[in-house]
């Protein structure tokens, strides 16, 4: 989302919110050891409360104050995208980014890369190609902007604001749509091969609502992603709310659908227009929604003071143009106080292998287990030769498998054997690809065994 000069519409979403949803008193009582800023009570469930940062504002000492003290993830409001990124082709400029960079990292703070391809705020020169040009300069993006910033980033926004609004749900009509539909899908795994070390993720807005028609469309496209093993790790809802746009009825079960997949769950841009008690319930619902959804990671606000949000005359923000504490702000500091399910992961790694020789093959699952239900990934790993096939044995108790990705399997629960697909049969002498899986009940005491074929 940008700052300034941008004009987003908001579709209505009907859904209202009563008092019952997310959570029905606004007051909670706070612990003798209650956190007492965002970012430290965020941390006590494993998440994150973060916040967009624009350079040109670091002067101020109201504004770095907030931001030093509050908050642990940092988001660049403008700085990272294309235009700033890369004004000439192959010219890249990274001074402003790197100042927002620096400051959060001296001060031991995280930072959300946001954004490495977008339709919008595109430089000149990109606007004017199509193409194979026009894809070969995106992917050349992608690949020098990540891996400029590599092992600096926790989670990338690889690709921005990608489907239309309105009731068809489909792709927006972009000069990086008409290069082909698999362009998303070229960036992420050009993302993926430039910094494997950061979470890679998909943006969008008007996607809160579970029922609404864009909504289900990047549903389907993250679910096809995790089929066929393109690398996504986690879905953005940019979560932008005023009085016409509500926070929906909905908004946990959307949270939920999407973590299901076996991604993670982040709210970037959060701003909800309002002020007094009203805004505060809203901002409490938004909190208790992500708190409740295990994989939901962190919650990003689009700005600090409201007199720095893109939509200042609205005063969505947690402080007023002062710099002081409104009602929202400590509506959200007793939700995360309140705390809930963390998005914990267990993790347990059985290894075997296929006798002495070749060929061999290990491993291992990362589960992440909430209150009934959990996602699994198993990662399969060659030994000292490629593979050209595996199954991998578990062994699922007590629990049901409801939905899985990129292997075959033989069953839903007991002894359940999962076995290559076409595009992940190959795996070179020391290198892994994934499969994953989600269910019902408990994922506890899986114990993988890969056998090479």
């Amino acid at each position: 989302m940008k700052l300034t000069s941008r004009s987003v519409s908001l579709i209505p979403l009907v859904a209202t919110v009563s008092a019952a949803v997310l959570g029905a008193s606004l007051i909670v009582t706070a612990t003798a050891n209650a956190a007492t800023t965002l970012g430290a009570a965020a941390a006590q469930s494993g998440r994150y409360f973060g916040t967009a940062v624009a350079a040109n504002k670091l002067g101020d000492s109201t504004y770095t104050g907030i931001l030093n003290r509050e908050f642990d993830m940092v988001t660049a409001e403008n700085e990272m995208k294309m235009d700033a990124t890369e004004p000439n082709q192959n010219q890249f400029s990274y001074g402003n980014a790197d100042r927002i960079v620096n400051q959060a990292r001296n001060q031991g703070k995280r930072v959300r890369g946001h954004a490495l391809a977008w339709h919008s705020q595109q430089p000149g020169w990109m606007q004017n190609m199509s193409g194979t040009a026009l894809r070969n300069a995106m992917l050349n993006h992608v690949t020098q902007v990540a891996t400029y910033y590599r092992g600096k980033i926790y989670a990338w926004d690889v690709v921005n604001e990608a489907f239309a609004d309105g009731s068809g749900g489909g792709r927006r009509d972009s000069n990086l749509q008409r290069t082909g539909n698999d362009w998303i899908e070229a960036a992420f795994r050009a993302a993926r091969a430039a910094d494997p070390g950061a979470k890679l993720c998909y943006n969008d807005y008007n996607t809160d609502d579970w029922s609404h028609a864009k909504t289900q469309a990047v549903y389907r496209m993250v679910q096809d992603f995790k089929s066929r093993g393109v690398p996504i790790d986690c879905v953005g809802l940019q979560s932008h709310f005023n009085s016409n746009s509500p926070v929906p009825s909905n908004y946990q079960t959307t949270l939920q659908n999407f973590a299901n997949l076996g991604v993670d769950v982040q709210i970037t841009e959060l701003d909800i227009e309002g002020s007094g008690s009203t805004q505060a319930q809203n901002y409490q619902r938004v909190t208790q929604a992500c708190l409740a959804v295990a994989r939901c990671t962190g919650i990003t606000v689009w700005g600090i003071r409201d007199t720095d949000s893109w939509r200042a005359s609205g005063t969505p923000l947690l402080f007023d143009g002062s710099g002081a504490k409104k009602a929202a702000y400590n509506s959200v500091l007793d939700a995360l106080n309140a705390g809930g399910p963390g998005p914990t992961t267990t993790t347990t790694t059985t290894t075997t292998s296929n006798g002495p020789g070749p060929g061999g093959c290990t491993a291992s699952v990362s589960l992440n287990q909430w209150n009934g239900g959990f996602v699994a990934t198993v990662k399969v790993t060659a030994g000292s030769s490629a593979l050209r096939g595996w199954s991998v044995a578990t062994t699922l108790s007590n629990g049901t498998v409801t939905g899985s990705w990129s292997a075959n399997r033989s069953g839903t629960s007991g002894a359940i054997t999962w076995s290559n697909v076409d595009y992940n049969a190959n795996v070179p002498a020391g290198q892994s690809t994934e499969f994953g899986f989600q269910g019902n009940g408990s994922g506890a005491g899986l114990n993988p065994a890969c056998t090479a074929s």
